[in-house]
């Protein structure tokens, strides 16, 4: 029977376990419930270490907390459920006897922390990364018509050798070519467009192109939520950044295997340090050889690729795109499967922002 004297012990928000000799629970608060999606009288007949797998950072904290008589405190503990649901935590034991045998362990989640953490880190990356795109494709530009020029010049000098004017058409071809590359560069700074977006109507017209540039051997699944509300966006960057993941994926796969595009809601979420009441969740996902590791940590990073023949532009104009519209993108990759998810919030409290 759960103790009595720990019922006050319900009324905290945060996760609470009493433990005794080391790991068995005796007492599980109502919080604790939720987290492990267990009832108390199931979790007291479990010790702490059979709800959480490899534990042993945790099972650490606890046997130094009882041993020394004093809190042990860890502010970023991640642990993986025996459901298979990771998650971060901030722990803290503490010592409730003179005895050293029971034990209080906090739980405090903190992926949401973690979350918006790591999206304002990137929204900074952002912004630096666009900084040093504008700067770097004006440098470019400049010199590039004057390359054309000399090399249409050259040409008119040299109409009587033809041999020679291959030269020069590989001069202009390759000119042309970092114009295209300078112009995509450039391509974030350009005003947006805002409507109203029927977001699937997006990944159709993904879908079709894709499917005509890599033909039968690949498949692109729908897993649609239908009853989806319109987005206020820019319908052509949408699609620019849905084509560009999709077409990775592809390119991942060799034009053979399966891309999934799901949309769901996703309620009171928070994107660019605002509080949105409804956000779409869009994920597009494949079963490709996944993301290299050495490429994972700065893979929106301008002119990182894991292709020879990538630009490395793609994914960076796509999270461009996307907190420009107040949105967050993110992804998780391991071989066999790469998950890209996008959310934007609904209505007219997602105005985008415009760019000169």
């Amino acid at each position: 029977m759960p103790d009595s004297n720990f019922n006050g012990l319900d009324l905290l928000e945060t996760p609470v376990l009493i433990i005794e000799h080391d790991s068995d629970i005796v007492y599980a608060n109502q919080a604790c419930e939720s987290l492990f999606a267990v009832g108390q009288r199931e979790l007291t007949r479990h010790s702490l270490f059979d709800l959480i797998q490899d534990s042993r950072a945790l099972r650490h904290a606890v046997q130094s907390a009882l041993q020394c008589q004093a809190s042990f405190i860890e502010h970023d503990l991640p642990l993986l459920l025996r459901n298979e649901q990771s998650l971060h935590v901030g722990l803290t034991v503490t010592p409730i006897d003179n005895e050293g045998q029971r034990a209080l362990v906090e739980l405090r989640p903190i992926d949401q922390q973690r979350k918006i953490a790591n999206e304002e880190r990137l929204l900074l990356q952002q912004r630096a990364n666009r900084e040093l795109i504008r700067n770097l494709a004006h440098e470019i530009k400049n010199p590039l018509g004057g390359i054309r020029g000399a090399a249409q010049l050259l040409e008119h000098e040299i109409a009587d050798r033809p041999e020679l004017l291959e030269y020069t058409g590989v001069i202009r071809e390759e000119a042309l070519r970092l114009q295209s590359l300078v112009d995509r560069m450039l391509a974030p700074h350009k005003r947006q467009v805002a409507s109203e977006v029927n977001i699937h109507e997006v990944l159709e017209r993904v879908r079709s192109i894709v499917l005509a540039e890599f033909g039968s051997g690949l498949s692109i699944r729908r897993d649609y939520d239908v009853s989806l509300p319109f987005l206020i966006a820019d319908k052509a960057q949408l699609i620019q950044v849905v084509l560009n993941i999709t077409r990775n994926a592809a390119q991942a796969l060799k034009g053979i295997g399966e891309i999934i595009l799901r949309t769901r809601i996703n309620r009171q979420v928070t994107l660019a340090r605002k509080r949105h009441n409804l956000a779409l969740k869009l994920q597009i996902i494949d079963n490709g050889p996944g993301i290299p590791d050495e490429i994972q940590d700065h893979v929106f990073y301008p002119l990182v690729t894991g292709r020879a023949e990538g630009t490395g532009l793609g994914l960076t104009l796509a999270q461009t795109f996307i907190q420009q519209h107040g949105g967050a993108i993110e992804f998780d990759s391991y071989p066999g499967h790469t998950c890209f998810s996008i959310a934007l919030p609904f209505g007219n409290e997602c105005a985008i922002t415009e760019k000169q």
